[in-house]
């Protein structure tokens, strides 16, 4: 059974497009269909061009098309990846959902199948909050929210986040956890479960 997958991630310095990309070569490796999309910047411009990384993210992802309530509607399963911004979703991302109301009020949320994972700068900055804090907006949108709970080892090596994949990002920013078999298994427990509610 062909499955889509969206992914769709808001990322600063590049971590969660990283994740993104991560995700999108495993579902590909299973035969999904992949979009990934990057929620629009509302930064104003001014701003990131005053952070050097930041402004180098921006001209790297520049060819990745933004998110739209289209490849919200055309999934199946959705993976979001975020950064934390005091324990809570970036208002990038916020006003993404926020924007969802056509959608959700024609019931085009309700059963599709999602899961999330973030960054931070550090072991406890805000991962797991933000992505329950993103959970609540899906519980709202009549979603089926996957988590990897503790389903493979990959998530104890990860730093054993249980909501969805969380990386801490280090002062050179790098990701400091090996996270990647983490969100391949993520990808892959999130792609079982839609295939069995698309069934």
């Amino acid at each position: 059974m062909s499955l889509k997958l969206s992914v769709i991630y808001y990322s600063t310095y590049g971590s969660n497009v990283q994740l993104a990309k991560w995700a999108e070569a495993e579902a590909l490796k299973l035969g999904a269909e992949v979009r990934v999309r990057q929620v629009q910047e509302l930064a104003p411009q001014a701003v990131i061009d005053g952070q050097a990384p930041w402004k180098a993210n921006q001209e790297a992802t520049k060819d990745i098309p933004v998110a739209s309530s289209d490849d919200l509607d055309w999934a199946d399963a959705i993976l979001f990846s975020v950064p934390s911004r005091f324990g809570n979703v970036p208002s990038q991302f916020k006003q993404f959902l926020d924007i969802q109301g056509g959608l959700w009020a024609t019931g085009k949320t309700v059963n599709k199948v999602v899961s999330a994972m973030s960054s931070a700068q550090n072991p406890h900055g805000g991962q797991e909050a933000t992505i329950l804090s993103l959970y609540t907006s899906m519980y709202h949108w009549g979603a089926l929210v996957v988590t990897p709970g503790y389903t493979d080892a990959s998530v104890g090596l990860a730093g054993g986040n249980p909501y969805g994949t969380s990386v801490t990002i280090g002062q050179d920013g790098k990701m400091i956890e090996d996270v990647r078999p983490a969100v391949e298994h993520q990808v892959r427990r999130l792609l079982s479960v839609a295939e069995k509610i698309k069934a």
